[in-house]
């Protein structure tokens, strides 16, 4: 397996305590089909961070993984599209994002 490469993503939650509490419970044990997906896409580590109602995703992926390749595993999945039905109502997108833009890709600005 060669160098992984790293991206990390952006969404915004509905602001509101109670929900992001319900989000939280929910990653706590996300459903065994999900982890699975992610695995079988390439994506070999991946973390998420919050802030207020602001998610930050951390992808480290091999050479296996694209985003199209993920996108087009993830509608054939009907339990990946259960799962992001309902994450859907949690989350909001970002204030600039196009129609139908979930989580987006960051722009590295620096790095040590």
């Amino acid at each position: 397996m060669g160098n992984l490469k790293r991206y990390c993503l952006a969404l915004d939650l509905v602001d509101d305590e109670q929900s992001i509490a319900v989000y939280e419970e929910h990653h706590k044990k996300v459903w065994p089909e999900i982890l699975e997906s992610i695995k079988e896409s390439g994506i070999q580590n991946m973390e998420i961070y919050r802030i207020g109602n602001r998610l930050s995703m951390i992808m480290e992926v091999d050479d296996s993984f694209s985003f199209e390749k993920k996108q087009q595993a993830d509608a054939q999945n009907p339990k990946v599209q259960e799962w992001e039905k309902l994450m859907w109502t949690f989350q909001k997108p970002l204030p600039f994002a196009q129609k139908g833009e979930k989580w987006m890709p960051m722009k590295k600005i620096f790095k040590l």
